[in-house]
């Protein structure tokens, strides 16, 4: 029997360690050359893993979820091809699961899984300090999560003889029953372990309590209080069992979880909301649209307002270059480009990206409108490059029609400045005397208070604001 392992690829750029995202495969899963094995992630690019040979799956070396170092064993292979497929052997079965039967384990993925089926509650690093000596350095390159919590709650019955000799019914060892029940029970004077449960769970409902009543003759039934009299018997309630769903955190979203966090941990967050007057905007807006979207061309992206956003943030860069950099907090340097490179947070369905638009500083309206696009498609598909995700001097980021009043949008680090869009919605408005209904739509920006100034801060989204609001000055000098 020969046994290929397939280990941890290195996918260059200095990664050292990946998390595993999922498994294509299981053990005694016959297998095929190119076949996909398991997807790894580091930072945001997935990375699928082929087998290079043919055979039948001995077994895994991880749960989706750990991080995996770079050389690690990821999984076994038997290359012998007289073993025998899966299907319909003892090996798809969960007792031989539970209990492989090709010999001991080899290798600490083995005694993982071996430690993990023995041992349900204990964590993968507990398993990896049960692995042979010469496995014990490689499995403790490996950073297992905690397992899963069970689904199912079991309750420990205890068999309770009754007194005239009956056969023995089963008993909760702790009497189940809700809040409102044993307040019920004591207000009653009655011992819940007294009362025989009518449901197969053992619990004990207000029926029952009904029941032993009226089998007593209500000799123990308590007075009810004078200010809030009982006048007839609780009416049965049917008992809702509360259902929980355990939702592991893996991969993109875990990256995502990772990055907020770093974010709200080393920055301290400056917000200035404003609104915008975009009446005349969205006119402009609409008479393009109606002339064929972005450059008037047949088959040219539709405008959205996120565009003339980045058009303005462009146009507003060169008067306050602080907003327009990213921040070493290592180094402490600061260091501002002259290129912006506009990070457009794009909703998916994996959770959410920012592709980076680049040099947009030197793209026309209708450009800036197609790129957009185009990123925001290649994000949702998945198809997005490490290189078309990273590099981003500021970032833009907009809900659409969900945009609300106002938000706080949390800065995408190492950046120092985010600019949120909102919402557009016609309000009541004074304008010269009178009463006037105008599309208004407010900004809501973050920056970096520590290299950022609120007078900066102000400053910039006050500028963007009246480019918006005199919309033909976003295009004086447009190249």
């Amino acid at each position: 029997m020969a046994i290929h392992v397939i280990r941890v690829p290195d996918i260059g750029e200095g990664v050292a360690e990946v998390e595993l995202v999922a498994w294509h495969v299981k053990p005694g899963e016959r297998i095929i050359e190119d076949q996909v094995l398991a997807d790894v992630m580091t930072d945001k690019a997935t990375v699928e893993v082929p087998s290079p040979v043919h055979g039948v799956v001995e077994s895994l070396g991880g749960e989706p979820g750990q991080v995996l170092a770079v050389g690690a064993e990821l999984i076994r292979i038997e290359t012998d091809a007289a073993v025998k497929p899966a299907s319909g052997s003892a090996a798809s079965s969960p007792a031989a699961a539970a209990a492989p039967a090709r010999g001991p384990a080899r290798g600490p993925a083995k005694a993982l899984a071996q430690a993990s089926a023995q041992a349900p509650a204990a964590t993968a690093a507990a398993a990896a300090k049960k692995a042979t000596p010469a496995s014990s350095m490689a499995a403790a390159q490996v950073r297992a999560a905690p397992p899963l919590p069970s689904a199912a709650v079991t309750t420990t019955l205890a068999a309770v003889a009754t007194t005239d000799g009956a056969p023995a019914r089963a008993t909760p060892a702790r009497v189940l029953a809700s809040p409102s029940v044993r307040a019920r029970a004591w207000e009653l004077g009655i011992d819940l372990a007294q009362v025989r449960a009518g449901s197969p769970s053992g619990r004990v409902m207000h029926a029952d309590l009904d029941a032993h009543v009226a089998l007593r003759g209500g000799a123990r039934q308590a007075q009810p209080p004078a200010a809030a009299p009982r006048t007839a018997p609780a009416v049965p309630r049917a008992e809702v069992e509360d259902t929980v769903e355990a939702i592991r955190i893996i991969g993109l979203r875990r990256k995502i979880a990772q990055k907020m966090q770093e974010s709200t941990r080393r920055i301290p967050h400056f917000s200035y909301h404003e609104e915008v007057d975009v009446t005349e905007l969205e006119a402009l807006r609409e008479h393009l649209n109606q002339r064929g979207g972005a450059g008037g061309a047949e088959g040219a992206p539709r405008l959205s307002p996120l565009a003339f956003v980045i058009v303005a943030i462009c146009r507003a860069v060169p008067e306050f270059p602080q907003v327009n950099g990213t921040l070493d907090d290592e180094a402490g340097v600061l260091h501002r480009h002259s290129a912006v490179h506009v990070g457009v947070a794009a909703q998916t369905d994996a959770g959410l990206l920012v592709p980076v638009l680049r040099d947009a500083q030197s793209l026309g309206l209708a450009a800036i409108a197609a790129e957009t696009a185009r990123l925001a498609a290649l994000a949702r598909s998945g198809k997005a490059t490490r290189g078309e995700l990273a590099g981003s001097t500021i970032t833009v980021t907009s809900l659409g029609k969900l945009g609300g009043i106002a938000t706080t949008p949390v800065i995408n680090h190492p950046e120092v400045a985010i600019i949120g869009v909102n919402k557009i919605v016609e309000r009541p408005v004074m304008r010269r005397g009178a009463v006037v209904g105008r599309l208004m739509m407010n900004l809501s920006g973050s920056f970096d208070h520590r290299v950022v100034d609120g007078a900066v801060a102000a400053g910039f989204v006050q500028r963007v604001r009246e480019l918006l609001e005199h919309p033909a000055t976003l295009f004086l000098g447009e190249r």
